[in-house]
């Protein structure tokens, strides 16, 4: 059976895989951010703790995903729950990293100004400050979502969701006459669901952010 004849009569499962596969990274990518967006709120003003928290989502990224994987099951067991726990980790650091880079690099003349019209510090954190941060924030927001593509295909190890099962099962059964397959359309799978999502953030860029600011 050749490549295009598997996909035929696998594509049923294959679009299965890619949906969940696609749910659970922007589900994740959604906790993710709000998560991350809040910590470089928190911690923006300050040096020392800017630097903790990037440090500390620094140091996340560093533990191999399978192994965060096999650490959680453990404790939350198999499935979907260490999935979204690993992805949600995994995707902090370039979202803090470009909140509080966004944050810090806001005019301070423009944030006076809106104290000096009477905003408070709430309104001028989400009408002035956050908007000009949002630019290098999506980008973090799609560096995060690249990234967690490709590990979210580890979670198959956990019995968790998405295209991995397609290439673990490939792996599992090399020498037989679908192995490759299947890793094969696992791993085209994720490579289109990335492209898809980077085309969908490009368009929110082009809807959410002034021309100006893009310029």
């Amino acid at each position: 059976m050749n490549f295009w004849e598997y996909l035929g009569n696998r594509h049923q499962q294959l679009l299965t895989d890619a949906y969940q596969h696609a749910s659970a990274v922007f589900q994740c990518m959604v906790v993710a951010t709000v998560i991350g967006v809040v910590i470089g709120v928190v911690t923006y003003r300050s040096e020392w703790a800017g630097n903790l928290a990037t440090t500390t989502t620094s140091t996340i990224l560093t533990v191999p995903s399978l192994a965060m994987i096999g650490l959680l099951i453990p404790v939350v067991g198999l499935g979907v729950a260490p999935t979204v726990i690993a992805l949600t980790l995994y995707g902090l650091l370039p979202i803090v990293r470009n909140a509080i880079v966004g944050l810090r690099g806001v005019d301070p003349t423009l944030v006076d100004a809106a104290k000096g019209i009477g905003m408070s510090r709430i309104a001028r954190l989400f009408r002035v400050e956050l908007p000009i941060a949002w630019p290098p924030i999506l980008t973090g927001i799609r560096v995060s979502t690249q990234m967690l593509m490709g590990i979210a295909a580890i979670a198959a190890y956990a019995s968790g969701p998405g295209l991995g099962n397609e290439i673990f099962r490939g792996i599992g059964s090399l020498g037989s006459k679908n192995a490759l397959n299947q890793v094969l359309a696992g791993t085209l799978g994720i490579v289109i669901l990335a492209l898809l999502f980077d085309a969908a953030y490009v368009l929110i860029g082009r809807l959410t952010i002034p021309r100006g600011i893009r310029v």
